[in-house]
């Protein structure tokens, strides 16, 4: 069977016609980052915010259309709003937006390997994972580094005690800043504090890549991705144009959480992405008086989703008060209370996700 190409699904996206303006969403430049890799097809249709709720049938109907061609076995179809110059990260102050096209350097030339922490939800505590499991992967001697690229919520620079911004060098590239052993970059640098980051879809995906691309990351064993939660343009970015080693899901016990979790997790199994495990935050509370513990959100339901699903169960992690009041205080729990039994939970899910990783960086995508 002849594999798919490019031109294959650009050419039945021709066929595609927006109905309210009669011509095909090729011809009409809708369409947008699309990808081939081996049969997982993926793009965007960039439309008008004001027209997308009535869109939703033109998206199916592309999605339909490539589905039909041999050797398609996924296809991810998104909407996303139409394009708005990109911003350009600077150090000084906040994103500007000239012309300015996506950088050409290679993504994070000399990391072995970059892991997404993502989630289907806020709330479930996943920048604390992200932000303790990056100072696990530290305490096993990796070099490490960790990038926020939640760019809706940026709560890392304050887990990690950081205010100043970045500086370039001479390379105009930006030095990340260092925090408990760890190098640190973070999409709260470039924006003012307390102000919304209103950003549609090509600006998010523009500030992505400079964070990858634009920022000298150096010689890293592991990267850690701190995503925003959803399935939005930001994961959809990270997965298609970022080489991820794999990524990890973090969910609390309770349904809800467990539902949108297994979104997420179809969302990477759609771009391609290896899932590399599940882990269970929040899984259960010990009273600091006197040692009852109590399931306050259930227990055990990310290891049962995980089974379910087929993916590994890194492990859970309890809800302790000291790990929400170290995050305030800019000293993440694995830093602070190094002998903790839950510190070194943290380090046996860094272990595991560790003994996972391909033995090579994936290639880099186009």
């Amino acid at each position: 069977m002849t594999a798919l190409r490019k031109e294959d699904v650009v050419k039945a996206l021709a066929g595609v016609i927006d109905p309210a303006r009669g011509r095909d969403i090729m011809s009409l430049g809708m369409v947008q980052e699309v990808a081939v890799n081996d049969g997982t097809v993926s793009f965007a249709i960039e439309v008008d915010p004001a027209r997308g709720a009535e869109l939703e049938p033109l998206r199916q109907a592309a999605q339909a259309a490539v589905e039909k061609l041999s050797g398609a076995k996924t296809v991810l179809a998104v909407l996303t709003a139409e394009r708005a110059a990109p911003p350009k990260l600077n150090v000084r102050g906040t994103p500007q937006t000239p012309t300015h096209k996506i950088s050409q350097r290679p993504v994070a030339p000399k990391v072995k390997h970059m892991i997404a922490v993502a989630s289907g939800k806020g709330g479930v505590g996943k920048s604390t994972v992200a932000a303790n499991l990056a100072l696990s992967f530290a305490a096993l001697g990796k070099k490490t580094g960790l990038l926020d690229a939640d760019i809706y919520g940026s709560s890392q620079p304050l887990m990690m005690g950081l205010r100043q911004k970045p500086e370039t060098n001479a390379d105009d590239m930006i030095v990340p800043l260092v925090a408990h052993g760890v190098k640190f970059m973070s999409m709260g640098f470039f924006v003012e504090p307390d102000a919304p980051v209103i950003w549609r879809g090509p600006m998010v995906h523009s500030a992505i890549q400079q964070l990858l691309r634009d920022v000298e990351w150096g010689d890293l064993d592991i990267l850690v991705i701190d995503l925003p939660p959803g399935t939005g343009d930001a994961q959809l970015s990270m997965a298609q144009y970022v080489p991820l080693s794999g990524a990890v899901i973090v969910s609390t016990p309770q349904d809800v959480a467990l539902n949108e979790a297994k979104k997420g997790l179809k969302m990477f199994e759609k771009t391609g992405v290896d899932v590399l495990g599940i882990i269970e935050n929040m899984s259960y509370h010990s009273c600091s008086a006197c040692g009852h513990r109590e399931d306050i959100f259930g227990h055990g339901g990310a290891k049962k989703a995980a089974a379910d699903l087929k993916v590994e169960f890194l492990g859970d992690i309890p809800l302790v008060k000291t790990i929400r009041e170290d995050a305030d205080n800019g000293k993440p729990f694995v830093a602070a209370h190094a002998g903790h039994d839950t510190a070194e939970n943290f380090r046996n899910i860094a272990a595991r996700v560790w003994m996972k990783l391909p033995e090579k960086r994936p290639p880099d995508k186009k």
